[in-house]
C-alpha cells in the first residue's frame, strides 16, 4: 500500500482533476439544451413557414416537412456531440490521467489500454488452452519490490459471436521476472473438460503430467512440464504450498501459475473490472473509488511477489 505521503499526493492530484471534471460537466449542462434547443426552434420555425404556403391537408406531414424533420434530427445529433465535446475530451484522457496518479507508488509505471501486452506471447498456451479471440483492457507495467512486472486484464474466448463464446480465461494476468529461471515450462492449470480440455491437451501433447501429492490440489489442477525432473521438486514443494494459499485468498475460481524460463505468470480469474473508474458525471471520491483499487492492486502484486519465489534456490 502507498505511504501517507503518497496518499496525500494522490488526494492533491485528484482535487485538481475534480476541478476540471466539474467544469466540463457544467459546460455540458448548458451546452446540450442550448445547442439542441436551437435546432428544435429553427425546425419549428421553418415548419411554420411551410404551413403558410402548404395545402391545409398537407400541413406538418408533407414531403418538405418530412425532409425538414430528417435534416433537423441529423443536425440535432451532430450538435449534441459537439455540445458534449468538453466532457468527451476529458473522458478520453480520464484513465490516462488518473491511473498513473492512483498507482503512482509503482516504480517506472506505464499505462496502456486495449493493446496486446508485451509478455502475452510468452504465456504458455497450456495455461489457458485454445482461443481464437482475445481482448485486453487495462495494462499496467512497472516495478514492484525491485522486480519488473506487467499486469493486464484479459478476456480470452473461442468463437466470434460474443453471446455464444466459450470463455477460456477472463481475469487478471501478472507477468513477472522470476528469481531463478526455470529450465523449461511448468504449468499449473485448472482441470478442464470438453473443448477447453481438448485444446489444452493438444498444446500440452509434449508435456508430461505429474502429481503434487496433495489430493485436494490434484483434484483441481493439472501439473504439466517439459522438464519433469526439474519440475517435480517445485510441484511437490513450494508450488503446492503457493496454490494452497491461493485457494484460501482467491477461493471463487482457482488461480493458475506458469513458469517459462525467466518468465513467471500468475493468472487470477475475475469477472469484475477491478480498475473501473466512475463515469465523468460522478464526483471522484478517494475512499469509494480509489482506495479499493489501490487495495486490489497491492494485494495482486504482493501475491505475485510471493509466487515469484517458487523457483528460488533459497528463501528470498
Amino acid at each position: 500500500m502507498p505511504s501517507e505521503a503518497d496518499v496525500a499526493k494522490i488526494r492533491k492530484d485528484l482535487d485538481a482533476y475534480e476541478a476540471a471534471r466539474a467544469s466540463a460537466v457544467w459546460q455540458v449542462r448548458w451546452r446540450v439544451p442550448l445547442f439542441v434547443g436551437l435546432v428544435l426552434v429553427i425546425v419549428a420555425l421553418i415548419a411554420w413557414l411551410f404551413n403558410k404556403v402548404a395545402d391545409p391537408n398537407e400541413q406538418w406531414f408533407s414531403t418538405p416537412h418530412v425532409f425538414l424533420y430528417v435534416i433537423g434530427f441529423v443536425a440535432a445529433i451532430l450538435l449534441y456531440f459537439r455540445a458534449i465535446r468538453p466532457a468527451t475530451r476529458l473522458q478520453q484522457s480520464f484513465r490516462e490521467t488518473l491511473v498513473p496518479i492512483i498507482f503512482g507508488f509503482i516504480g517506472d509505471m506505464r499505462y496502456q489500454h486495449d493493446v496486446t501486452p508485451h509478455s502475452f506471447d510468452r504465456l504458455p498456451r497450456e495455461t489457458v488452452g485454445g482461443f481464437t479471440m482475445s481482448r485486453f483492457d487495462d495494462i499496467i507495467s512497472g516495478r514492484y519490490e525491485g522486480f519488473p512486472f506487467e499486469l493486464y486484464e484479459a478476456d480470452l474466448w473461442d468463437g466470434g459471436a460474443t453471446k455464444n463464446k466459450a470463455t477460456t480465461f477472463k481475469g487478471v494476468v501478472v507477468a513477472f521476472e522470476t528469481i531463478e529461471p526455470f529450465p523449461g515450462i511448468l504449468v499449473a492449470a485448472r482441470r478442464a473438460d470438453g473443448i477447453v480440455g481438448f485444446f489444452r491437451g493438444m498444446f500440452a501433447a509434449k508435456m508430461q503430467e505429474m502429481s503434487s501429492g496433495v489430493p485436494e490440489l490434484d483434484a483441481i489442477y493439472e501439473f504439466r512440464s517439459d522438464n519433469i525432473e526439474a519440475a517435480r521438486p517445485l510441484v511437490t514443494g513450494r508450488l503446492a504450498q503457493a496454490l494452497k494459499w491461493l485457494g484460501e485468498t482467491w477461493p471463487d475460481d482457482p488461480a493458475r501459475i506458469a513458469l517459462n524460463g525467466s518468465d513467471g505468470f500468475l493468472l487470477l480469474p475475475e469477472t469484475r473490472n477491478l480498475f473501473e473508474l466512475p463515469a465523468i458525471s460522478v464526483p471522484l471520491d478517494y475512499k469509494t473509488h480509489v482506495a479499493p483499487m489501490i487495495a486490489d492492486m497491492g494485494a495482486i502484486l504482493a501475491t505475485a511477489a510471493l509466487v515469484r519465489k517458487i523457483g528460488a534456490k533459497d528463501e528470498a
